[in-house]
This record gives C-alpha cells, structure tokens and sequence, in this order.
C-alpha cells in the first residue's frame, strides 16, 4: 500500500495556502496508489474552474489515458462544488472521500445535493467527515487571516 491519500490532500491543501490559495487539495487513488494529487490554482492560474478536485480529476485521466476513472476514489480535504461533483460523475469517479463539509458551497450534502438528483450521471460513494476538525481549522485560519489583510488595507 503507498501513501496514506487524505494526508497527501491535506498536503496539497497545505502547499495551495503557501501559494495563497484556499487551503483544498485532493488525491486521486487506483489499486491503493496515488496517481495524482493537486491543490487549489485558481488564483495561481486566473482559472475559476482550477478547483483541486478538477486539476486532480485532469491529471489522473491523463495519467491513466481514459477520461473514465471508475476504478480510482478521489479524497478532498473540503466537500466539492457544484462544478467538481459534475466533474466526479462524469469521470465516473467510484469513491469520493471528504473532510470538512460545506454549508455554504458544498454540493455534496448541501446544496443542490448534486448525486442525489435524478439527472445524475453517476453518483460516487460517499463517504464525509474523515478528518474534519482539520481541514476546518486549516480554512478558518486561512480566512480568518485573510480578513486580518482586508482589514489593514
């Protein structure tokens, strides 16, 4: 077995925060292997879809040259948007695991609850809450941080 995936999202999460980001990485897993991993770039890259999530989900189909990923789990420290839970089901992604749930952007089991409609393409097994109280934390910090700058300008 290799790396343990949620410590390699949270790595990712990490690094991104080094970088500015928002503090959200992800790993993508195949026979227990990590083929790809990423942290938040929408800033880094001026791209409002360089969600982690997607960048992972990009770099494991191109890893593993097949748009399809249904043999590969995907670990995110923060439960995806709208936009990346379109990506797992059209990846046909077959696990997603996440830390801390989204209340306000999550479209996991908030929101449009994305797997749970009937147009779905495909729904993941979901599995939420692994490690939570640190990947919330890494955001608050973040975020509280970031207003700390607002606020001296």
């Amino acid at each position: 077995m290799g790396e343990d995936p949620m410590s390699v999202a949270f790595a990712q999460a990490r690094a991104a925060q080094a970088r500015g980001e928002a503090p959200i990485g992800a790993a993508i897993t195949r026979d227990g292997m990590v083929i790809a991993r990423a942290g938040n770039r929408t800033r880094a890259d001026n791209d409002p879809t360089a969600h982690s999530e997607m960048l992972a989900i990009r770099a494991a189909a191109l890893a593993l040259r097949n748009f399809r990923l249904d043999d590969c789990d995907l670990y995110v420290t923060l439960e995806p948007c709208a936009m990346c839970a379109g990506a797992i089901s059209h990846a046909r992604l077959r696990r997603l695991y996440f830390a801390a749930p989204d209340p306000k952007g999550g479209a996991v089991e908030h929101g449009p609850r994305f797997f749970a409609q009937p147009t779905c393409l495909h729904a993941p097994e979901v599995y939420g809450g692994i490690r939570e109280s640190e990947a919330a934390e890494l955001l608050r910090a973040f975020f509280r941080a970031r207003r700390g700058l607002r606020t001296e300008n």
